[in-house]
């Protein structure tokens, strides 16, 4: 399988609140984004608490999908900082531009269109 790539416009840093994990949506407050909220962005690397983290804030990044997904979703955060499909009045996080069949799946998101 092809590798899939990623294009950041603009990665910036925040303290870690907690053990952040690589792909996940993180929130404002330095920790997973919370289910259905606004991000502040995609962790890029994996950090420790108290340590600064790689936030992917405007561009094309890598997210782990918290269930299946489909192309060209609109895309909010799981109570794991994981990309799920938005519904009803969840913040959009980005788009979606491949698809998961599954909770793990690593997927592409566009952010700030």
């Amino acid at each position: 399988m092809a590798k899939k790539l990623y294009k950041p416009i603009l990665i910036d840093s925040i303290k870690a609140g907690e053990n952040v994990e690589q792909y996940r949506f993180i929130g404002f407050n330095g920790r997973h984004c919370a289910a259905g909220a606004k991000a502040y962005g995609i962790c890029d690397v994996s950090t420790e608490k108290d340590q600064l983290a790689p936030i992917g804030v405007l561009g094309i990044f890598l997210v782990e999908a918290g269930a299946a997904v489909s192309v060209g979703a609109k895309v909010t955060s799981d109570a794991n900082g994981k990309a799920v499909t938005v519904a009803n009045s969840d913040e959009v996080n980005g788009i979606a531009l491949d698809s998961a069949s599954a909770s793990g799946d690593i997927i592409r998101i566009v952010r700030g269109i």
